[in-house]
Formats: C-alpha cells, sequence, structure tokens
C-alpha cells in the first residue's frame, strides 16, 4: 500500500498520515488482486453484519480498554493539553475516542457570513459537484442519487457543492454545526460499514453512497438549507445526535459524535451559496486531504 499524504493546514506543507490499523487497511485494500477476491468474500461479512462492530465498540466501552489509551496518545502524538480531563481519568477507550476538548483550543472563525470546518480531520472541498470526477474510478463515480435516496433531493442538490470531511482514529470524533442554523430531524439510511479510508474510497467510491448513514436538513439564513451526513464507517457502531430537532444553534455548537472507529462526514450546499476557502480548493482538485480543525474557515457565504 502506498503512503498516504495530507496538506497541514496550519504548517502549510504536505506530511505522510500515521494510520491505525495499517496492516488491515493494506491487506483487505492495497493489492488489487486481493481487493477483488474479499470484494466478494470477506468485505460482505464483515461490512454488511453489524454484530460485529457493535461487538468491537462493546469491547471499546470496557474498562479493560483503558490500558491502550496513553500508548495510543504517544504513538500517534496527540495534544493531551487539549483534552478536558486527564487521559488518566477516561473510563474506557471509546471514552477518550469520544473526548471533549477545550473550547479555547477551537477558536471559530470569525464573521456572519463565514462557515467553519464541522469537525478536526482531513478535507476535501468542490465548489460543484461536477468537479468530483476526481473520484471517478474504472468508470464508477460518486451516485448522488443514490447516496440521499430521495428524489426531491437529488433534484434540489445535483448542483450542490460537497464537503467531505474524514474523521481518523486520532481526531476527537465529536462534530458540530458550521454556521448559525435550525436543524430538523435526522433521518438514518441503513448500509453496510466499509471502511472510509482514502484507500478505500479510491478503490470504490461508492461506499459514501453505500454506508450507514444519518441525514440532516439544516435551515439557514445565509446559505439555505444545507445537507448535513454523518457516514458510519468499518467499527462505528453508533452515530449520536446531541442536539434537539427544531431549536436554534449557533456556529461551533455540537450537533453529535461518532462512537469508535474512523467515519466520515458530508455537506450539500445548494448551488452557488458558498465560496470555499482558495487552500481548501487547490489542494481539493488534487484530491490531496487538508488536515484542520473543527472552528478554522471553510468559506463564506455567497451574497
Amino acid at each position: 500500500m502506498s503512503d498516504l499524504y495530507y496538506l497541514d493546514r496550519a504548517a502549510g506543507v504536505k506530511k505522510k498520515e500515521p494510520i491505525y490499523g495499517r496492516f488491515f487497511i493494506q491487506v483487505l485494500y492495497g493489492n488489487p488482486a486481493l481487493f477483488s477476491l474479499f470484494s466478494w468474500v470477506i468485505f460482505p461479512f464483515v461490512s454488511h453484519i453489524s454484530l460485529l462492530s457493535r461487538f468491537y465498540g462493546y469491547l471499546q466501552k470496557r474498562g479493560k480498554s483503558r490500558k491502550k489509551i496513553v500508548p495510543f496518545i504517544k504513538i500517534f502524538k496527540i495534544d493531551e493539553r487539549e483534552f478536558v480531563q486527564s487521559p488518566r481519568d477516561f473510563g474506557s477507550f471509546n471514552d477518550f475516542f469520544t473526548r471533549h476538548l477545550k473550547r479555547s483550543c477551537r477558536p471559530l472563525a470569525k464573521g456572519e457570513d463565514v462557515a467553519i470546518l464541522p469537525a478536526d480531520g482531513r478535507h476535501l472541498v468542490y465548489p460543484s459537484f461536477d468537479q468530483t470526477k476526481n473520484f471517478f474510478v474504472k468508470g464508477k463515480k460518486f451516485d448522488l442519487e443514490k447516496l440521499l435516496q430521495d428524489d426531491v433531493l437529488f433534484k434540489r442538490y445535483k448542483s450542490c457543492s460537497l464537503v467531505i470531511s474524514r474523521l481518523c482514529p486520532v481526531d476527537c470524533h465529536r462534530f458540530h454545526f458550521p454556521f448559525p442554523c435550525v436543524p430538523g430531524r435526522p433521518r438514518l439510511i441503513n448500509g453496510p460499514l466499509y471502511s472510509v479510508n482514502p484507500i478505500a474510497l479510491k478503490r470504490k467510491i461508492m461506499i459514501l453512497g453505500e454506508n450507514k448513514r444519518v441525514l440532516t436538513e439544516l435551515e439557514t439564513e445565509r446559505f439555505g438549507t444545507v445537507l448535513y451526513i454523518e457516514v458510519g464507517a468499518t467499527f462505528v457502531g453508533s452515530v449520536k445526535q446531541t442536539y434537539v430537532p427544531g431549536t436554534a444553534y449557533k456556529k461551533g455548537d455540537e450537533k453529535g459524535f461518532f462512537e469508535f472507529g474512523g467515519s466520515c462526514i458530508l455537506m450539500l450546499f445548494p448551488e452557488k451559496s458558498i465560496v470555499f476557502d482558495q487552500d481548501l480548493v487547490e489542494a481539493s482538485k488534487a484530491f490531496l486531504e487538508v488536515k484542520g480543525n473543527m472552528g478554522e474557515s471553510l468559506g463564506v457565504a455567497v451574497k
């Protein structure tokens, strides 16, 4: 498996990504021949049987899993000074995974017209959905209609602007509202739990349109109605919503969190409603994810 690289937004340099579960990803997705074999045998078993993910999630909630926290922090060089509580105070590895961060460590980009990144992670942006041609693999493309499973929404967003935010296991897995809004009720679309690692997406982009996902419509004053979609992944047993539908929220307020595993957030903006920051656009053209934190600028509303 080739190495993965991202653009560190703060440093302005390209860096190699440390991969949690690298051996597993390499075996399943790194070799084309093995990928073809596993696509018929292993993937359907692992990804379609949610019991496996639930069981693995259960193991991460047990007290014994605490012993993995400190070594994990050291291996992946996570800054524990950002944590609200000490690593030794977490009751389980899942508690660490869904940790709260100090608000002062995630300042919000200012401006009423400025949308922010919804979570810590690696981000791609496409001003027009047509520009997702970078995702085409052997004639297969990102099928928006299959993703939404709603004819009305498909017609409304077929020319949308798209944000893909990938959360790695090393990231804080709480996600937030990127602008002031009134969120509707979440709608669950059941599906399998494939990996959302870039290697996996390169092999099969429609993982994003097949995996278990939760869709929420966000009513905003400056961006129109934005679709916010949480996508589950291998060993992500739950997507937890902590917001109250119909309640007005401010930019940066928490929407929910993922339990253990890598995961992904998609945001669909109405056509010509947002201008993404140029550094995000340029990196995305080369399919180079940008590592950025919740609260950093995503783009500005079109006036």
